[in-house]
Parts: structure tokens; C-alpha cells; sequence
């Protein structure tokens, strides 16, 4: 996600608090929303993926998947 496309969601939350938004305004600002959470779930999906944990006896192993 770019800085501009962070700006714009900004933006249109401001204008959304003070003079409201037309339709086109809100499927993009719900566009740009699920596009900011999908990047941040992918980003904690890639952290996870190479988190290893250490146990007291000195092994190590990754975290496992919950389902």
C-alpha cells in the first residue's frame, strides 16, 4: 500500500465526518479500506511464517498453524 493510496482512505474518512461522501466516493474508500487489510494481514501472515520459537532445552521450531 502506497503512501498516496493511505493519504486517500484519509481524506475520505475527513470528508466523510464533514461534508459526506457521493457512492463512488464510498466503494472506493471501501475499496481502499480492504486493500489496507489485506496488506496488513498479509504482513502478519509473513511475520508469523518466520517466527521460530525456542524452547527452555534449547530446541527451536516454528510456530504451527491453528485452524
Amino acid at each position: 500500500m502506497t503512501n498516496e493510496k493511505i493519504a486517500r482512505i484519509n481524506e475520505l474518512a475527513h470528508k466523510s465526518k464533514t461534508t459526506g461522501l457521493t457512492e463512488a466516493e464510498k466503494a472506493e474508500q471501501q475499496a481502499l479500506r480492504r486493500e489496507y487489510l489485506d496488506d496488513i494481514k498479509a504482513s502478519l501472515r509473513a511475520q508469523l511464517n518466520n517466527t521460530s520459537i525456542q524452547e527452555p532445552d534449547g530446541t527451536i521450531h516454528k510456530l504451527a498453524k491453528k485452524d
